[in-house]
């Protein structure tokens, strides 16, 4: 059996990148073009040989058992015959060439990458830029694996089909199975003269950009599908679909639930005692809030339609904004006084409280209250 990791004169544990850039440099110095002549054309066909079966995680498993790499016909029960063979033969799963040879071209897996926004864009939609790392057909080749100028040739050991036919003995008697051919992995020809730059595989990986429109009203974990935008398949095939995944960025102010926004808006003691029309900034710019008089700590001033858009459907949801009402913790003398003026003059001066449920419920807190720290 040949040493396939001589003649790519690699090491027995070579990683799969390393075999294939040790087969791109011996086959640009072997090749018939390059180097013509019967030595550097057998040897050329030695290294293609080797790197088709350590190219290939299956055969390189079996040469590395001591097996054959393409397999062969094997006797006696329990060698290289399973019940599926059998099942197969009865059935004409496998059997007397129903399958034939496979395409090589196959459709491409899918991708999945995510996508950092911010909160305006994910409440009002917009483009983005995306950089994919991504399998595209190969322009060397343009897809067919092989290098300009050549092409494939039939396998000389299936003559085409695809798969090959083996009789077995087991307790039922002979039986007749087809198997995909080693020699051509089932491909029906082999590519004699693989392209140098994707390796026979008809794609090369790069890096393009790609313009993504981004619905208003997107959240984290949404998921946006791009029909043909995954990798292209082996040979040029179908490409697969690419999957973009939301996460919305936190924002400094706004919070979100569903499509409503939240914020808290600190409001002095005097102008929620005496009503005010304050400002309040908003994803559209700012607005104006109109204060009742008396209005209290933790109520809330719900802004319609300056939300989230909803994805599905017309219109947004609200800002709800969130009023802390906040008492000073430091007078002057005169401060001091006027409030003890108006403490006094509602009768505050000696504030009892009144007594409510545990947490604040049901319970009224005067100005007096609020001054001595209550």
């Amino acid at each position: 059996m040949n040493d396939y990791y001589a003649d790519l004169g690699v090491a027995r544990e070579a990683t799969p990148e390393d075999i294939k850039k040790a087969y791109r440099k011996k086959a640009r110095q072997l090749h018939p073009d390059v180097n013509p002549g019967a030595e550097a054309e057998a040897e050329f066909k030695r290294v293609s040989q080797a790197y088709d079966v350590l190219g290939d995680a299956a055969k390189r498993a079996s040469y590395d058992r001591g097996q054959d790499p393409y397999g062969g016909a094997t006797g006696g029960f329990g060698q290289g015959f399973t019940f599926s063979d059998i099942m197969d033969a009865f059935f004409g799963g496998t059997a007397a060439g129903a399958r034939g040879p496979r395409s090589r071209t196959q459709r491409g897996h899918d991708a999945l990458i995510r996508l950092d926004i911010d909160l305006p864009t994910a409440a009002f939609g917009g483009e983005q830029t995306l950089q994919i790392d991504t399998a595209v057909v190969c322009s060397t080749c343009s897809g067919a694996g092989a290098q300009p100028g050549s092409g494939t040739r039939t396998c000389d050991v299936c003559s085409g089909r695809g798969e090959v036919q083996q009789v077995q003995r087991s307790f039922l008697g002979q039986v007749m199975t087809s198997r995909p051919c080693q020699a051509c992995r089932g491909f029906g020809n082999v590519i004699e003269h693989p392209c140098f730059d994707c390796s026979g595989e008809g794609r090369v990986r790069t890096r393009r950009d790609l313009t993504l429109k981004v619905p208003g009203g997107v959240d984290t974990g949404t998921r946006i599908a791009l029909q043909g935008e995954g990798e292209v398949g082996p040979f040029g095939g179908e490409p697969g679909d690419l999957y973009v995944e939301i996460q919305v960025e936190p924002h400094e102010v706004f919070t979100r639930r569903g499509d409503d926004l939240h914020c808290t808006l600190e409001v002095p003691m005097t102008a929620a005692a005496l009503g005010a029309t304050l400002p309040v900034e908003t994803l559209d710019g700012p607005v104006e809030v109109d204060l009742r008089p008396g209005t209290q700590p933790g109520q809330t001033v719900p802004l319609a339609g300056k939300g989230v858009s909803h994805l599905r459907g017309e219109g947004r949801g609200d800002l709800i904004v969130h009023l802390d009402v906040k008492v000073p913790t430091r007078l002057n003398d005169t401060q001091r006084e006027l409030l003890a003026q108006l403490a006094e003059s509602r009768g505050e001066s000696s504030p009892t409280g009144r007594m409510g449920a545990a947490g604040g419920v049901g319970r009224k807190h005067s100005l007096w209250d609020a001054l001595r720290g209550r």
